[in-house]
């Protein structure tokens, strides 16, 4: 009798292995879809930081190249910042933006084409965007002006070039509580 208990023993075994389903309970796999949302919620902060951080660095190196731009027309041009129509007058942001994306002369004439009097620039082919609202368009303070104690609305840059400041266009604070506009 024990041999025959013994060996009915393994029959049964194989048989409740074979009927038995290989799969994930229902709750299973709603714990795996919790701890999937909780990791989401950790890690996913992170990523929105370090792409905002990116745009503020950006933003801080944009306006470092446009103000070194300045200085070096500025240079050429007789101490003369760029922005003042060659005629005289008030600055405008046609005239800034004409006088740093082509060739100009020691007056500050522009020209398409580099020549032998049209020698100095271009110092950026374009306009930058402002990394943190996409806006290109330039508010440019009157001379005797004081800057505004707060960006114009719909604004990527604000130019003084009485004083040569360069800045930002932005309302609000970086990550760090800085206002963007005191860059």
């Amino acid at each position: 009798m024990n041999n025959q208990a013994s060996h009915k023993q393994p029959v049964r075994r194989a048989a409740s292995i074979s009927s038995r389903r290989w799969g994930f309970t229902l709750v299973e796999i709603m714990i795996v879809v919790i701890i999937l949302g909780i990791l989401a919620a950790i890690v996913l902060p992170s990523f929105t930081n370090a792409s905002m951080e990116a745009k503020e660095a950006m933003l801080k190196e944009d306006l470092r190249v446009m103000r070194t731009q300045i200085s070096s027309y500025m240079i050429q041009h007789n101490d003369v910042p760029p922005g003042y129509p060659t005629g005289g007058g008030a600055p405008t942001e046609a005239d800034f933006i004409a006088q740093m994306t082509q060739y100009t002369d020691d007056m500050g004439n522009t020209n398409a084409a580099k020549t032998a009097v049209f020698r100095f620039g271009p110092y950026m082919s374009e306009v930058s965007k402002n990394s943190i609202n996409d806006l290109t368009a330039i508010s440019i303070v009157a001379d005797g002006a004081p800057m505004p104690p707060a960006p114009p609305a719909d604004i990527g840059w604000v130019y003084k070039p009485e004083s040569l400041t360069w800045r930002a266009g932005n309302q609000g604070n970086d990550s760090e509580g800085t206002a963007y506009y005191t860059y």
